[in-house]
């Protein structure tokens, strides 16, 4: 039987924080719909709810990501690659940026705009992971 080891714990904390953070963007794009006609406060207390969990996750997605860093030593990878992780450190913040400016949004159009970039940066930011991890 495998033993798991501290690369095993980092990389699920990792991958476990991202299921939150973009599945669960993704899980409650498809309930909206569902919940607004149950009451008109019952998207915004979803949502508010979602955000204990999700922020969270970011924040674990982020300390894992260093931790990834750390582990893989970016001055040993290809130029390349290191072109592809700066491209990822930028979306990964573009995903928390418009995530935070969707939570602080009061407008439709603006709560619309900032939640479709958060999906977009946070499915590329998890796109881009996977090439990174080869």
């Amino acid at each position: 039987m495998l033993s798991p080891s501290w690369d095993t714990i980092r990389l699920f904390l990792h991958v476990l924080a991202a299921t939150i953070w973009v599945g669960g963007q993704l899980t409650l794009a498809g309930l909206v719909p569902v919940i607004r006609g149950v009451s008109p406060d019952a998207t915004k207390l979803a949502a508010r709810q979602f955000a204990r969990l999700s922020w969270p996750a970011y924040g674990v997605l982020v300390v894992t990501g260093i931790w990834n860093l750390i582990a893989l030593n970016p001055s040993a990878q290809s130029g390349a690659w290191n072109a592809t992780l700066d491209v990822k450190l930028g979306v990964v913040l573009m995903a928390g940026v418009a995530a935070y400016a969707h939570q602080k949004s009061t407008s439709t159009l603006g709560l619309a705009v900032w939640g479709a970039l958060t999906a977009l940066f946070s499915l590329g930011a998890l796109f881009i992971g996977i090439l990174l991890a080869g």
